[in-house]
């Protein structure tokens, strides 16, 4: 199968706090943030030599883009060396509040969505064959995606009117439409908007609804998988008619349920399980690659595709802990609430779900489950400290940086 030029695009929640109360305002840790890469004060928005942006989006969320990358691995890499970036920052501008005689601990959380409701973007970018029919691609490719949280979600623990609940995704609950070209202010699932930038004959296809994970081996699975059912796509595959009736409302429903079993109404009326609709795109992706051909990345993600199914509808997620991050973080917390008492509406368990996210590797809850070795890795630190400063093979910011 050919190459695929991959991006991703993530923006962080920031607070500076001192014994649980904010000391500054996002804008004003933001400031001392990016004071050290940003000169002269004229703009916040800076690429890096690894070929990354480097910036500020609504309401001061600092906002890291990896250069674009040609293998899911360097993805992952540049993912995680952005990670590596703002913690560095973060612990910058802690240094220089002290120094000011702000005392405070500065916060940087990989999340889409925090305990107050407050939703940050997380976006895919994949380029994509400008022949085809752009609107047979959303169609097929939307079912997969609001099911595929199932696979890839950073989970969250949501309050409700009848109670708290743990669901899947993060990013859902903010989906107002399936397709727009109006970019995230619309909160579809693809943004059709088409850049010229693309090398010709190619064009960008951006995925609006992405959680922002912390496990590599979630963005394996979630990148990877998405690219194989890309190429089926522009291959021409003949896929399963799973167009959904209202792929907003199916996304919400898709999210609250973590057995993958509750119905979802398709266009035609039929009902279908987020894992039944799962199994038919592996199925046809695992068909594709036996018939087209599938190298060592491709193969891990269709086994890890398969056992998450799998132990999703059996309901062992031991066997998925490791490598999936709603049930990693789901595990984290079920631990914590039986070993302290606390129900899951506790203001405590709030905070671990959000420190799960924490970039900080000394106290960040995923991070100290690294440490521990309780969960699996996609790449090597070496990978990432290189990805901070070296720009990959490929990809059109590698002259710019």
């Amino acid at each position: 199968m050919d190459k695929r030029i991959f991006g991703l695009e993530s923006e962080y929640g920031i607070t500076c706090v001192l014994r649980g109360q904010r000391r500054l305002s996002p804008e004003e840790v933001a400031r001392d943030l990016f004071r050290r890469v940003v000169s002269g004060g004229r703009t916040s928005d800076v690429l890096l030599r690894n070929g990354a942006r480097l910036g500020l989006e609504a309401a001061s969320r600092p906002a890291y883009a990896t250069p674009e990358c040609d293998n899911v691995l360097d993805l992952i890499a540049h993912d995680k060396a952005g990670e590596r970036i703002l913690e560095e920052l973060g612990v910058d501008a802690q240094r220089r509040l002290r120094e000011a005689g702000i005392d405070g601990d500065v916060y940087l959380f990989k999340t889409s969505a925090d305990p107050a409701g407050n939703s940050s973007g997380g976006r895919e970018n994949y380029l994509v064959d400008r022949h085809g029919e752009f609107g047979r691609l959303a169609d097929v490719l939307i079912p997969f995606l609001v099911t595929r949280q199932v696979l890839c979600g950073a989970g969250k623990v949501l309050q409700t009117q009848r109670g708290a609940v743990y669901c899947l995704s993060q990013g859902a609950g903010h989906i107002w439409k399936g397709v727009s070209p109006a970019g995230t202010g619309s909160r579809p699932l693809i943004n059709t908007r088409d850049e010229p930038r693309a090398a010709r004959g190619f064009r960008r296809l951006q995925v609006a609804v992405s959680d922002q994970n912390m496990s590599e081996t979630t963005v394996l699975l979630k990148a990877g998988a998405t690219d194989l059912v890309l190429h089926m796509i522009e291959a021409g595959a003949v896929m399963p008619d799973l167009i959904l009736h209202n792929p907003a409302r199916a996304i919400g429903e898709v999210s609250l349920d973590m057995t993958g079993r509750s119905p979802v109404r398709l266009a035609d009326g039929r009902e279908m399980s987020a894992l039944d609709i799962q199994r038919e795109y592996l199925a046809k992706a695992s068909d594709f690659a036996d018939r087209n051909g599938a190298d060592a990345v491709s193969e891990r993600v269709l086994g890890m595709w398969e056992r998450v199914l799998d132990s999703v509808q059996t309901g062992n997620l031991d066997a998925i802990a490791r490598e999936i991050d709603w049930v990693t973080k789901y595990q984290l917390i079920e631990e914590y609430r039986a070993r302290n008492g606390l129900p899951l509406s506790s203001p405590r368990v709030a905070r671990l779900d959000l420190a799960y996210h924490d970039v900080n590797r000394g106290r960040g809850g995923y991070y100290l489950l690294q440490r521990d070795g309780a969960v699996e890795r996609a790449v090597r630190d070496i990978d990432i400290f290189e990805a901070k400063t070296v720009p990959p093979a490929l990809g059109r910011y590698r002259q710019a940086g």
